[in-house]
């Protein structure tokens, strides 16, 4: 009669780890899709992104045009394809390039402590002082439109939420007592760092950096709406949201297929972080 009444409690935290594994499977394909298709944009689309038909402007969704054209005769389709390399770039790289230095810091500021970390967690605390989006959009205004400057005013900015997680993480980690034999066997602070305080921190990061890297792409679109960030004529979704507005009553295709294939990265990120984090869960 026990070992009955212990199978669930045996069974449950695999139940768990499998849900998990299922939702990050989810997520994962759909952002190997979008991959797929931003790699081989120029195979798979049908018409030239940029390419105008003036015969056809602002054609419903049709056997011709599946997602229809925009006020210039552009193939939407093409183009929410071709937006895809864009807004996916936009994602890695406005992720990896803060998380490297944002990890940096936050290991160095919470590892040594002291005057170290007091002056650079100052400087966390005046970069949070101000509201994420509009300082990034100031910093790009003073540098001027375009994803490059955009890329830098992330980096400028999005270190901080890294730094700070990192941190956290270093200052319970480095009090454990196999951190404290390293130092008593003569390891130098460096390799204490990148072999024993590290992989105890990446966890939280690897989970935290999916989930920003949909902030980066929402951040990026909004951008691209706002003409700071990716150009005319650009493909990029943003920018496609942009010019489909004035015709969003006449013709609302121009506005929702950049939009759903917005929503639907980002759900694939989301997911991945969500099993990521149930895994995390169950191991621990």
């Amino acid at each position: 009669m026990s070992d009955i009444q212990a199978s669930p409690a045996v069974h449950a935290p695999r139940r768990r780890r499998k849900a998990g594994s299922f939702e990050a499977g989810i997520g994962m394909a759909i952002i190997l899709g979008w991959l797929l298709l931003a790699l081989g944009a120029s195979v798979v689309a049908p018409y030239d992104p940029n390419g105008l038909d003036l015969t056809a402007v602002l054609a419903a969704p049709g056997e011709a045009h599946w997602f229809g054209t925009d006020n210039l005769g552009r193939d939407v389709l093409s183009r929410v394809i071709h937006g895809a390399r864009i807004d996916i770039w936009m994602g890695f790289v406005g992720v990896v390039v803060p998380l490297i230095i944002g990890v940096s810091i936050g290991l160095i500021s919470g590892y040594f402590g002291g005057l170290t970390d007091t002056v650079l967690m100052r400087l966390v605390d005046v970069t949070v002082a101000f509201p994420f989006f509009i300082l990034v959009i100031a910093i790009v205004g003073v540098l001027g439109p375009g994803l490059a400057n955009y890329f830098v005013a992330l980096a400028l900015v999005s270190w901080v939420a890294y730094a700070r997680l990192v941190r956290a993480e270093v200052l319970v980690v480095r009090r454990l007592e196999y951190i404290q034999a390293a130092r008593a066997l003569g390891y130098s602070d460096a390799v204490i760092l990148l072999r024993h305080v590290l992989p105890n921190v990446l966890g939280s990061i690897t989970i935290y950096a999916w989930t920003d890297a949909v902030m980066v792409i929402l951040a990026g679109a909004s951008l691209g709406f706002l003409g700071l960030g990716a150009q005319p004529p650009t493909a990029e979704w943003g920018v496609m949201i942009a010019d489909g507005q004035p015709y969003v009553v006449q013709a609302w295709w121009i506005c929702f297929f950049p939009g759903l294939a917005m929503v639907t990265l980002s759900l694939g990120f989301i997911l991945v972080s969500d099993g990521l984090a149930r895994r995390l869960r169950v191991s621990s």
